[in-house]
């Protein structure tokens, strides 16, 4: 008989930022709506294809058309959140920028005033990532009352939820029930059924949010997220939109600086992706990213007394081959996890509990001890508890959008990343050798774009944004989610990009520990001067 450890849930809210890994992990790129590519043709990237793209994002008339006029000069009606200091309103946009006149979205933003004293320098935009995180939750849960106090004394601190998000007409796809067995499902087939099973949960899972809002989910991409971000801009009363995006959000708000350079204000972009990727080298390079942050984590576990996956002087690489093993036999019997819905610990949970503390080196404790629990005491509620955070599951078994949101924003951005089981298959020998841990599951989670109901509008390209002012990309060099070699490839493509660096473990790097970076950022926003370009700090 043992006695139960006391399991803590992971941050969710605060300074951890999601990429939306299986979903369709970060296979995003930029709609070709409302947009022009400058060199290159939509054919030009396949499915299939490793190569970055050469074609450019091209910037948008700067004169507002006049069939957007009603949009651009609409009138917010501030309303209390039940939130003290913030502030709610909706936001009307045309569902089809190129078909203004034949429907609206209607979006939800929020805001707390700048509180003095000082100049105030107008709003501050500010986006989580996902694609699918609520901008409004990030806003008020932690942007709002932790960025620093000089930043919200001289800021109005804002956030819309993009369109198809949590409070902006949400796209649904399961209830409760389904996505439990949705999660459940095993992403390491190890025959013909199980593959079959796999496919089927991708196809019930698209199925689904085709049937819940089949016209909202051709226009839910990044273009349109963005386009979106300029009408707030001058609704608020803003000539320049100032942004702090983080994982996803610097998507977005790289995508807003090549949509409008002469609009782009003090942008931040933290954690940054490189949108030239086609969708299965994106996924590849996340693979190999996790790898790198678990084996950083793997050389510390070693050398705690309390680490269940090797003692002191284990390689990584047998800490990795310790880990999978116990995959291994949690895919042939799962274990309890004292869920209250009767949920086990399996294979694919537990894996999406591990990559979830990936994220934030903070969760390294909290992932030694699950492991333990489930390794040595046959209880999987630790690990649930991880997993559960990533996903937004909530106690009453309810989930948030994120994940369907993050489903329908990657699979419209990007062409999918494989067509066919076959083609997974052909892949599975790079993948793993990417990520020994986590290659095999990655490749299979990047099948799910293949049946969505939606053709995609984008595809990869660079975004230069030339005539914005100085952009300061951010880059961690041990990011799981988000590559460092994606920093400097986006900081490179942009004009006018900044590359600062952050030496360390974890998504994203504002805010997270280092006075470097944060003073470096605080200072640009606060005065507008950029960081010298490569700036490295730890």
């Amino acid at each position: 008989m043992h006695t139960r450890r006391t399991h803590r849930r992971i941050r969710t809210g605060s300074t951890r930022f999601r990429a939306g890994l299986f979903a369709a992990l970060l296979a995003t790129a930029c709609s070709a709506q409302g947009a022009s590519t400058s060199a290159g043709s939509p054919a030009a990237e396949s499915a299939g294809s490793t190569e970055a793209a050469t074609a450019t994002l091209a910037a948008l008339p700067q004169a507002t058309p006049s069939a957007l006029a009603p949009y651009y000069e609409q009138k917010l009606a501030w309303r209390d959140c039940g939130v003290p200091g913030f502030q709610c309103a909706t936001m009307k946009a045309p569902l089809d920028y190129a078909k203004p006149t034949e429907g609206d979205v209607r979006l939800a933003v929020a805001r707390k005033k700048a509180t003095g004293p000082g100049k105030r320098l107008g709003s501050l935009l500010v986006n989580p990532g996902g694609p699918g995180g609520s901008a409004i939750g990030y806003l008020q849960q932690y942007a709002g009352v932790g960025y620093p106090a000089k930043v919200r004394a001289q800021y109005d601190m804002v956030a819309v939820d993009p369109r198809g998000v949590a409070r902006s007409e949400p796209v649904e796809c399961l209830d409760g029930r389904e996505m439990d067995t949705f999660t459940q499902t095993d992403t390491t087939p190890d025959d013909a059924g199980e593959t079959d099973a796999l496919v089927d949960a991708y196809k019930k899972f698209a199925e689904g949010c085709g049937a819940d809002a089949p016209k909202l989910l051709r226009h839910v991409s990044t273009v349109e997220a963005a386009r979106d971000m300029d009408v707030l801009r001058a609704v608020l009363g803003d000539e320049k939109l100032n942004y702090v995006g983080a994982s996803y959000g610097t998507f977005l708000g790289a995508t807003y600086a090549g949509l409008f350079p002469d609009r782009t204000g003090r942008l931040v972009l933290d954690g940054a992706m490189d949108p030239s990727l086609p969708a299965r080298r994106m996924n590849l390079e996340q693979t190999a990213g996790f790898e790198t942050a678990f084996q950083s984590f793997a050389k510390d576990c070693v050398k705690r007394s309390d680490c269940p996956l090797g003692g002191k002087g284990t390689s990584p690489e047998q800490v990795g081959k310790n880990l999978t093993s116990f995959f291994d036999d949690l895919d042939a019997k799962p274990i309890p996890a004292g869920d209250a819905d009767g949920r086990r610990l399996t294979e694919s949970l537990a894996t999406t509990g591990v990559i979830a503390a990936m994220y934030d080196e903070g969760a390294w404790q909290q992932l030694r001890e699950s492991l333990t629990s489930a390794m040595k005491e046959k209880d999987g509620a630790g690990l649930l508890i991880l997993s559960d955070s990533y996903y937004e599951r909530g106690a009453d078994g309810g989930y948030s959008n994120l994940m369907y949101a993050n489903a329908a924003v990657n699979c419209l951005d990007l062409p999918a990343a494989f067509s066919s089981p076959d083609e997974v298959r052909d892949a599975l020998p790079d993948f793993e050798k990417a990520s020994p841990v986590f290659g095999e599951g990655l490749a299979w989670a990047s099948l799910n774009c293949a049946y969505w109901p939606v053709k995609p509008t984008g595809e990869p390209h660079r975004i230069e944004a030339a005539g914005a002012t100085p952009i300061v990309v951010v880059g961690t060099t041990r990011d799981p989610a988000t590559p460092y070699r994606w920093a400097q490839a986006l900081a490179g493509q942009l004009s006018s990009g900044r590359l600062l660096t952050y030496e360390g473990d974890g998504h994203t790097a504002y805010g997270r520990g280092s006075a470097c970076i944060d003073s470096a950022i605080n200072t640009y926003l606060l005065t507008g001067t950029a960081p010298e370009d490569g700036k490295r700090c730890s």
